[in-house]
């Protein structure tokens, strides 16, 4: 074998060096210039299971659920004037709401003004706070379609019709 940095003849099995990324085969005096890379092996591979209940310690996979499947209904379009109307209703001012919501003032202000979407978790702290509901859909609308979709379901029964035979 050669090494293939100088192209003398290698004695032995040689070494596996990285020089300026390029892994090369090279003799013990060239093995200097650069860094030794390990052997791979050449036995059988063994692949690891990837499940996390193999792993003892490990944290369980959690599954992100769907955006959609979390959403109830719409953020109503005069949320700002609901929660300023709500707000001065209670006697608070921006200051209160935004202790009470741990958010800043700034961020209330512009929600307020509609300048700024509140997101879910912000909503919710500010609908608890003031007492409102700033989403479209009521909890008894989206009761009631889920009720009837189970209804209107068909089942093996609505498909068979049973022919009853006179008893004797």
């Amino acid at each position: 074998m050669q090494c293939e940095l100088c192209g003398a003849t290698v004695a032995g099995p040689g070494k596996k060096v990285r020089i300026e990324g390029a892994e090369l085969q090279v003799c013990m005096a060239c093995a200097r210039y650069g860094t030794e890379v390990q052997q791979t092996r050449t036995g059988p591979k063994r692949y690891a299971p990837t499940s996390s209940a193999s792993r003892p310690g490990a944290p369980p996979i959690r599954h992100r659920r769907d955006l959609f499947d979390q959403l109830v209904g719409e953020l109503v379009d005069d949320y700002g004037e609901r929660i300023r109307a709500a707000r001065t209703e209670k006697g608070m001012s921006t200051k209160d709401l935004a202790l009470a919501t741990k958010e800043k003032e700034l961020l209330i202000k512009k929600i307020e003004k509609g300048e700024l979407v509140p997101e879910d978790e912000v909503r919710t702290r500010i609908e608890k706070a003031l007492g409102i509901r700033l989403l479209d859909v009521q909890e008894e609308s989206i009761a009631r379609e889920r009720k009837e979709q189970q209804r209107l379901s068909t089942t093996l029964g609505d498909v068979l019709s049973f022919k009853k035979s006179p008893k004797s």
